[in-house]
Parts: structure tokens; sequence; C-alpha cells
């Protein structure tokens, strides 16, 4: 029974070293310099043979032809960039999709804004890790399902436990507003193809009434403990922001017009597919778009074939704040963000505007922008190193990388396999 036990103990040890995440960098010991790179500062501007000072997780001086200090990291010919920023995003909140026990990303209920993301978030988790060796180190992790999902948080990519992993808590309410079209559901009989949805008006009136509810509850007005109603008080505030998930033109009217009645003070609107016709709409309040990724085909058969390809510079080109998501992709599609962004410069967006998209634009409107998406003095040290250009392929290949000073390990599973699979065929 003794030496039963023994070996089971061994095996878990054993299957926790193979499914578990590197251990997490430790803290920065001593300044670091990288010298003699191409800096991309995330904002528009490039640094030629620049140099990034940090010390304790913070940038203490970044400019050309500066003098390295404390341990000096020679990056001549290479480019360092801001950590990428991944919002919207189920990330760590679910695994093995055919494996139940390992999906927490929604939870049973329509209206479950009291649904807080980040209790649920595994920094473990393999898909997370396979995210830092393409640069993206950030990311909002938000639930999923649902008409309003819950509340998400903002974490970094290289952490023991959720509490170590954030960087902006609670810091904003996911609602999907309905569909004014949908899909014929042909097991009922209904005809294929988008068809109008008879029930868009009572859907849209139950969001409202449900927000109408909360603010009335936040008044004091009722004695009623309501966990629903209290988690959106603070969209009524400013103090949360309400992402909107809309697309098409009716639906992106009705929600921003209704949401501002409504009260609600920070709206990000999130997919987007046709805010190029409502730019006047979003510009005159001011809001940001979180726009569908580009590697996708269009939604309608009259749209143009290319439409997906170059959203983002229309959008950007109509003075939009606009940063590039991928809430629609599977999981493990969000390391291919930066490449989302390398598609829209082949539509004729400057390259450090697209990559504004994935950094500081993505950072300003999640609003973490006071300490990243950006490379400047005070802010951390969440960069890393390329030796080519990270918005492609080809030259996206990681050297370093750090998050809050400290250095960590690009070796993920993926990287295992490959070095395993690529020694089989040079044997061969």
């Amino acid at each position: 029974m003794k030496s039963y036990i023994a070996s089971t103990f061994i095996f878990l040890l054993c299957l926790a070293k193979a499914w578990g995440q590197q251990t997490p960098a430790p803290a920065q010991s001593e300044t670091i310099s990288i010298t003699g790179a191409t800096l991309h500062l995330g904002n528009g501007e490039i640094v030629e043979n620049g140099t990034v000072t940090f010390t304790d997780g913070t940038i203490t001086a970044i400019g050309a032809g500066l003098q390295g200090s404390g341990r000096v990291i020679d990056a001549t010919g290479k480019h360092v960039y801001p950590g990428f920023i991944a919002p919207g995003k189920s990330l760590g909140l679910i695994e093995i999709n055919a494996v139940r026990a390992s999906n927490d990303q929604d939870e049973i209920g329509t209206m479950i804004p009291h649904v807080r993301s980040i209790i649920a978030y595994n920094a473990e988790s393999q898909v997370v890790e396979s995210m830092r060796p393409n640069g993206v180190l950030l990311g909002q992790i938000a639930p999923q399902g649902g008409r309003i999902s819950g509340t998400s948080s903002i974490v970094q990519f290289d952490a023991w436990n959720w509490e170590d992993a954030i960087v902006k808590e609670d810091d904003g309410v996911h609602l999907h507003w309905p569909a004014s079209f949908r899909r014929g559901r042909w097991w009922m009989g209904e005809p294929r193809g988008f068809q109008p949805n008879s029930d868009y008006e009572t859907q849209k009136q139950e969001v409202l009434n449900f927000i109408s509810s909360s603010k009335v509850y936040g008044a004091g007005k009722s004695e009623e403990i309501n966990p629903a109603f209290r988690a959106m008080q603070g969209l009524f505030t400013g103090d949360k922001t309400l992402y909107l998930y809309a697309n098409g033109e009716q639906e992106i009217v009705d929600g921003v017009s209704r949401l501002k009645d409504a009260g609600m003070e920070k709206i990000v609107l999130v997919g987007g597919y046709e805010a190029y016709k409502v730019t006047d709409l979003l510009k005159s309040h001011g809001i940001p778009v979180l726009v569908n990724f580009t590697h996708t085909l269009p939604n309608l058969n009259d749209d143009a074939y290319d439409l997906p390809y170059r959203l983002p510079k229309l959008l950007d080109d109509a003075g939009l704040l606009v940063g590039i998501q991928n809430a629609e992709a599977s999981n493990f599609q969000t390391r291919n963000l930066p490449f989302y962004a390398g598609q829209v410069v082949g539509q004729g967006l400057d390259k450090e505007k697209a990559l504004a998209m994935i950094s500081g634009n993505t950072a300003q409107i999640l609003g973490i922008d006071n300490r990243y998406g950006t490379l400047a003095t005070g802010k951390s040290a969440t960069l890393f190193v390329s030796e080519g250009d990270a918005l492609d392929m080809r030259g996206n290949q990681l050297t370093h990388a750090f998050i809050d000073g400290r250095e960590l390990s690009l070796e993920t599973h993926q990287t295992e396999l490959w070095k395993r699979y690529m020694g089989k065929y040079n044997q061969e």
C-alpha cells in the first residue's frame, strides 16, 4: 500500500512538471540596459540606435546614444517593443474545450455582471504561457456567455497565481448587445441565411430595464441586497468601463445612444464590424473601438473581400482610437496578435500606428497606459527584444522578454515539441 501511494505521488509530480507552467521569474535584482537597438515606443515613434535602462521594474532612461549601465544586453541590429496587450480574451479560464472541468469562461444566467473572471484565472495555463514567445505579455481576461457576461480584469502573463497576476482588477463589464439579424435556425424550420430577429426589441428592452434597475438600486431606493445590480454601479460613476459588443450599424447606433442615455460614463465598442459607417457618432461620444482581428472573412456576401483587412485603417483614418482584439477567435490564436496588426500595414497603415493598436492604444483604452503600452521613463519595463520586425512572423523571433523588469523564460510546450521533432528530422 505504501509503495502504491509513493508511486502515485511520484506520478503526480511528473504530471505537474509536464503540464505546469514555467516557474515565474524572480524580481529584478540588478540594473539592465539594452543598447544599440531600434526602439519602437508604441506611440508612433521610433528611436534608432537606442538604449533603454530599467531598475526595479521601471524604465529609468531611454533615448538615442545613451550609455548603458548595470548588465548590458547588446541588441545591435535588433528591435525593442513594449509588451503587446490582448483584450477581451478568456485566457486562463479554459484549458481544454472538451474537458468541462477546465472550462470556467461562462456561468449560468443572462445578466451576470457580478461574475468576476479574475478569481477563476489560472496563471499556470499552458495556453497563457504560449503567448509570451510572440511578445504578447498582458491581457484582459473577460468572461463569456450570457447577455451581460461578467466583469473582466487585466493581468500580466508571468505569475504564480491570480493575485500576483493582477494589473487592474475588475476594470469593466462586458455587454453583448442583441443582434437585429440572426441566421435562420434550420432545425426549427426557418430558412437558412440571415433573417430579421423578431425578438430584437424585446431583448434590447430587457438590457435597458436591467440597467435602469441597477441605477435605481445604486441610488439607495431598494433595501434588497443584489450582487448583480451592485456590480453595475461603477459604470455610472466612470470607475468601470462598459465593453459593448456590437457589429451591425443598427446595433452600434442603438447600443451607443441608448446606453449613453442610461448614464453609462465610459463605453468601448468591441467588434465594430460596421463601425466605419457611424464614425461621426462614435467620435461625438469619444468611444474607442477594439476592432475584430483581421484574419477573417467578410460577414456578408456583398461586403468587400478585404473589409476585415482594412477595417482598422478605416477607423484610424476617421480619427478614432483603435485597438485590435480577437474575441471571436479561439484563445490559442491570440498569440497571432502581432500578425493581425501586420496585416493592416499591408493595407497602407503606417507600421508604427499598427503597432500602437496592440500596445499604446490598447493600454489607453483599457486604462493602464500610466504604466504599460509604451516605452517611456517612469513606466513599467514590460518589453521584449526581437531579431526583426515583430509584426511579421518571419521577423518575430524573441531573444529576451521582461515583465516589470523580470526576465522571462521563452520556453513553452510548443518550443519543446519543436526542438524535439527538429531533432528527429535532423537525424533522418
